[in-house]
């Protein structure tokens, strides 16, 4: 398991428009095959910064089933138009105890 971190910075006054277009385009994200859950935060100190954080089987499931489809190409076409700049996306695993 793997988890895709995105930050993402909104342009000023779109944050509520950003936040609908994120729930209409949540279900096009979530049911992609190796997508395992899917959470949007939102910054205190900085309302206009989103962070995304995906759980996905593998780095593979994130490019080959989401970033490589037209899931992708929907998904950007509903959140795209609000990006302040491109986001900042990595992968990250779990450290063991």
């Amino acid at each position: 398991m793997v988890l895709e971190v995105a930050l993402i910075d909104v342009l000023p006054g779109h944050e509520d428009a950003f936040a609908a277009a994120y729930a209409q385009g949540l279900p096009v994200l979530a049911g992609t095959p190796g997508c395992r859950s899917v959470r949007m935060t939102r910054g205190v100190e900085s309302p206009s910064r989103f962070v995304l954080i995906v759980e996905w089987d593998s780095v593979a499931a994130h490019d080959e089933n989401f970033r490589a489809t037209e899931r992708f190409t929907q998904w950007r076409e509903l959140i795209g138009p609000h990006f302040a700049n491109p986001p900042l996306v990595e992968h990250f695993t779990d450290v063991p105890a």
